[in-house]
């Protein structure tokens, strides 16, 4: 394995059949308090797995790693930092090659997740069998970053799935086990890949479970290796390149629509030929945005035409409706469409350009 090295010690000393719970923790530049969490994991929980994955930290955390191995963690080294959601794919491999039957719970190594509610997590999962997330209460002396980063990644997750998550950026979260496999084809090298794996969970029609957990920040939040600007890009890129490809769509749409009917054609006639103008453009800039595999161009553009046939049908009403409640041409084709909008999203992820689980 290029650039990994495995303490297999700690992996004999783990890997026994009757471990059931594998807490993955993804550690860069961490300080003391990572060995002093695997310590209180170990202590609660003797029979647990504790992975830890060096991503890249460097030859002067070495002692930090050492510490935490002789505390019970089986320690994955990485030569080079590669983000975390590389570290998470790494670990769930090993969790999934190493523990089979165990579950899976992924926790920060900051100190921000409690070995009590890790636990928490993990009865949830092992109870339910179903994904499980560890939800913060924001309330107190929480970062304004946070705040603010978390109600917009909700607003924005819940406009574009209909789930309505009480935290969407959590590093808390329980895997069954024997299901880890979708996770590890989940995209994004970063902190990315946390919402791109919630996003896939709801492709893939899974169900979600959430246990509250405490809010622990240290202030400043001074040992977070999280970029807000460049890191926030890359976590609402699916998000924003759906928004922006569907701008493009509505504009040509919107203005398809005040033309044709300038030109003295009906409301029927401008809604279906707007949106073809419309759907064309949207389908092969969406076939980009959703990542939809070569070769699948005919298969694609057969149910995408199936959804734009249906929401020529929905514009249509929509149209019809609000104008006969008086409203303009313009604003009700806006109306209209933002509701439609919201509609397209999901089912294009899990209708047109879903890729089989």
């Amino acid at each position: 394995m290029n650039g990994t090295s495995t303490d297999r010690r700690a992996a004999a000393r783990q890997s026994a059949p009757h471990t059931t719970l594998v807490v993955l923790i993804p550690a860069y530049q961490p300080d003391e308090r990572l060995p002093r969490l695997v310590e209180r994991l170990r202590e609660q929980d003797p029979g647990c797995a504790v992975l830890v994955v060096d991503d890249g930290s460097g030859p002067d955390y070495a002692g930090v790693f050492a510490t935490a191995r002789a505390r019970g963690a089986e320690i994955v080294t990485r030569t080079v930092n590669q983000g975390k959601g590389e570290a998470l794919r790494r670990g769930l491999a090993r969790a999934a090659s190493h523990w089979p039957r165990a579950d899976v719970v992924c926790a920060d190594a900051d100190g921000q997740h409690t070995p009590a509610d890790i636990a928490a997590v993990a009865a949830r999962v092992r109870a339910s069998g179903r994904m499980t997330l560890g939800v913060r209460r924001f309330t107190g002396p929480v970062p304004l970053r946070s705040r603010i980063g978390n109600d917009v990644t909700a607003l924005l997750f819940r406009a574009a799935t209909g789930w309505a998550l009480g935290d969407t950026q959590t590093g808390l979260r329980g895997y069954p086990a024997g299901g880890l496999g979708w996770l590890q084809e989940v995209e994004g090298d970063r902190y990315e890949y946390e919402l791109a794996a919630l996003l896939r969970a709801h492709d893939l029609g899974m169900e979600v479970e959430e246990v509250g957990i405490a809010t622990v920040y240290e202030p400043g939040n001074a040992s977070s290796h999280f970029r807000p600007l460049h890191d926030s890009l890359r976590i609402y890129a699916p998000l924003l390149a759906f928004m922006g490809a569907s701008l493009a769509g509505f504009a040509i749409d919107w203005l398809g629509v005040m033309v044709i009917v300038a030109l003295g054609g009906d409301l029927l006639a401008a809604a279906v030929g707007a949106r073809l103008l419309s759907g064309t453009a949207n389908f092969l800039l969406n076939r980009r945005v959703f990542r939809a595999a070569p070769g699948t161009v005919g298969r694609t553009a057969l149910r995408y035409t199936a959804l734009a046939l249906a929401l020529v049908g929905a514009s249509y009403g929509a149209l019809w409706a609000l104008t006969g409640l008086g409203l303009p041409l313009g604003l009700a084709k806006i109306l209209g469409d933002c509701a439609i909008h919201l509609v397209s999203y999901t089912a294009q992820r899990r209708l047109v350009f879903r890729e089989k689980a």
